[in-house]
């Protein structure tokens, strides 16, 4: 045991590299463990400034000067974020409040649904299956009243975050856009000279990485866009919150799905009932989710994630119940195509 064991320790960290390699990977996921959530800010321009860094690179292979490559796709992205702010926030909002709202109509419409059940199929459903049922959700909903209530104490707290958020935030992705290489060379001025594994290791990583972020960016736009308007056609409630759950649940795969039809179902079935417009809603929503898997999957990451669905839910589970929801989206990236930005991966 004590010989197998020394050479597998000779075999991977005889060479420092490999040391070095060790060291940084326990070194991120210690910071992002203990202070992740002080730095969250600082984690999230980086993953902006990573994502539109591609865009950058290729004004400059264009022949655009640097300046005013950065210049111009932080505008594009203050862009975004000014209509986000300004058009989805108060939308989403409105449509959340009013869903809360609403809530103890739905339960009674929702009993007086399920109270008919055991009347119309007395061989597979009891009166007392039916009035524990009923007893469950009263509890769910009465749960999700206090979340929403002390959403709503904390509404200030959550409005101050928000506004940090708003301005650090930014400032932070035009200083990573554009001192980008200065931070490199500051980087790279605390690792070995000798670092080819390193640098083989950061430049897979950037393009795999790179690559499924922006894939999964795109994936999100397009199936929301998509279920906002199938959604918004049929007259479906709360369209845009949906269609926000739906575009964000492709980031959890084959889990996120899953979840997210239970909303869509429940709130099709009380507007409409036992009808043929809820089967339409359903056939729909099946469309788009089959559409997302079977087309938009493979075109944006081929042959990107070669794991097999079951070690894909098992890592889902997993890190989802050690980091929660940064855990979730702690999935397998691929090799789709041109890459990205890495401090590490610039000689």
């Amino acid at each position: 045991m004590f010989k197998l064991l020394q050479d597998w320790t000779q075999r991977y960290f005889s060479d420092e590299e490999a040391v070095a390699l060790v060291v940084l990977l326990v070194l991120a996921f210690t910071v992002v463990l203990t202070v992740g959530g002080m730095l969250a800010p600082v984690l999230a321009g980086m993953v902006l400034s990573f994502l539109m860094h591609g865009l950058v690179a290729r004004l400059e292979r264009l022949k655009v000067p640097s300046a005013l490559a950065v210049a111009l796709v932080f505008g594009l992205f203050m862009v975004g974020v000014v209509l986000f702010v300004v058009v989805l926030v108060p939308l989403l909002w409105h449509q959340f409040i009013t869903l809360v709202n609403e809530m103890p109509g739905m339960l009674g419409k929702g009993q007086s649904l399920l109270l008919l059940l055991p009347e119309r199929y007395p061989h597979l459903v009891t009166d007392e299956q039916v009035l524990a049922a009923i007893e469950t959700a009263r509890g769910e909903v009465g749960k999700f009243g206090q979340w929403a209530l002390t959403v709503s104490l904390s509404s200030l707290r959550l409005l101050v975050n928000a506004m940090i958020y708003c301005v650090l935030v930014p400032i932070l992705v035009f200083f990573f856009l554009k001192d980008r290489e200065m931070i490199g060379r500051w980087v790279r001025g605390y690792l070995p000279r000798q670092r080819d594994l390193l640098t083989r290791v950061a430049q897979e990583m950037n393009r795999q990485i790179a690559n499924y972020i922006r894939g999964k960016v795109i994936e999100i736009f397009i199936c929301g866009v998509a279920t906002y308007i199938g959604f918004l056609v049929m007259g479906l409630n709360y369209a845009a919150l949906l269609a926000l759950l739906v575009g964000v649940s492709v980031v959890v795969p084959y889990v996120g799905t899953v979840l997210v039809t239970v909303p869509v179902a429940i709130i099709g079935l009380f507007q409409w009932g036992w009808s043929d417009q809820f089967i339409y809603l359903m056939v729909v929503y099946g469309v788009i989710q089959a559409l997302d898997g079977n087309v938009l999957v493979p075109l944006l990451f081929a042959e990107a994630v070669n794991l097999h669905p079951v070690a894909i839910i098992c890592a889902v589970l997993l890190f989802g119940g050690l980091w929660g929801f940064w855990g979730i989206l702690r999935h397998p990236a691929g090799d789709a195509g041109e890459g990205g930005a890495g401090c590490l991966a610039e000689e």
